[in-house]
């Protein structure tokens, strides 16, 4: 009883930490969960902390297709869109049981249609955007209940059983810096956008298109988890402090959370499988140009969706749908119809 009232309060903890943001388009660094790996006897409980490279491939697909003024719907006369895709590579080294870092190098593809007075701009952008450097502390860790011993189902060949914990619960801090290593001339385009009178607006701009944001940007963020034996919640958030940019353009402070409740319809020894029910979002305030508020840049936006987790031995897979909820936005901009999320990871 004691330990089903703990697990209540420390998930209630939990969602308490949560509610403010999405995982923005420019930013967002991916970084696996420690519980990412089912227990072997070899490793014990924990094997996701043992030292080594761990490498991942993180693919996130944004389809903006909806026009919005100020959070309500406009009409959108050309069908104006943009389509990004980020695959982010990450390379990692796990230097202690609670110290690792990583670099995250982003590759960029963008596919867009907009309005360009009474002229239709269709184009594509692609290269690579600003490339992370992280570090990984595992703040704390607690388990409950779970066993290892001997089994004797051939007494000739005895084998040491590991039976995951009843209970768990981590968290981890993550901080680190990005680098203006992508390619931010499109902001340039900000000096020369003039409304056509009787023309479409356009919702897509320099600051959507570029591939990088020209600045050295801070990261903080954490993640934790919480787990009583096959109910899980996850969540994990990361808060970008932008540096000055390039051409003039300054990017605003972002805020981006993920996570929500999950079951484990398998849980082994030797594979995983999860289904998790994941809200997300992003608070972004406008950003600056020419000293100047760009109005047409600030947004807080809220989305839900299903994702799946599963790993088999130190590979590791995530697959989520992102829809949005509630998107409030400034002035008119293109904002997402939808997301999707996906990620391999393995330890060496």
């Amino acid at each position: 009883m004691r330990k089903l009232l703990r697990a209540f309060l420390l998930f209630v903890a939990a969602s308490v930490w949560l509610p403010i943001a999405r995982s923005c388009d420019l930013c967002g660094c991916y970084t696996p969960q420690l519980e990412a790996a089912p227990p072997t006897e070899e490793q014990g409980l924990f094997p996701s902390w043992t030292k080594g490279f761990y490498f991942a491939v993180a693919e996130q697909f944004t389809h903006f297709g909806t026009v919005q003024i100020d959070g309500d719907a406009a009409p959108n006369p050309t069908g104006q869109y943009l389509n990004s895709s980020i695959t982010q590579l990450v390379l990692g080294y796990q230097v202690t049981h609670r110290f690792a870092l990583q670099i995250n190098v982003p590759l960029i593809y963008r596919s867009f249609e907009r309005p360009e007075g009474f002229a239709i701009d269709c184009g594509t952008d692609s290269g690579l955007g600003d490339v992370s450097l992280l570090g990984k502390f595992v703040l704390f860790q607690r388990e409950s209940g779970g066993e290892r011993g001997v089994k004797f189902d051939d007494p000739k060949n005895p084998r040491v059983q590991t039976r995951a914990p009843d209970f768990t619960i981590s968290a981890l801090l993550l901080g680190g810096v990005k680098f203006p290593t992508g390619d931010a001339s499109r902001l340039r385009e900000e000096f020369s956008e003039t409304e056509v009178p009787g023309a479409p607006v356009s919702g897509i701009h320099g600051h959507d298109l570029t591939l990088g944001t020209g600045s050295y940007d801070g990261i903080l963020g954490a993640q934790m988890s919480l787990r009583y034996r096959n109910f899980f919640f996850a969540a994990d958030g990361q808060f970008t402090l932008r540096g000055d940019g390039l051409h003039q353009y300054h990017f605003a402070n972002d805020l981006a959370w993920s996570g929500g409740p999950g079951y484990y319809l398998v849980r082994r020894e030797k594979a995983i499988i999860g289904l998790q029910l994941a809200g997300s979002g992003e608070h972004k305030d406008v950003d600056r140009f020419r000293g100047q508020r760009a109005e047409d840049t600030g947004i807080t936006s809220v989305f839900l969706g299903p994702r799946l987790v599963a790993s088999v031995g130190k590979v590791s897979a995530e697959l989520g749908l992102d829809l949005p909820v509630s998107i409030d936005n400034t002035a008119l901009q293109v904002v997402t119809d939808y997301r999707i999320r996906a990620s391999v990871s393995v330890g060496f």
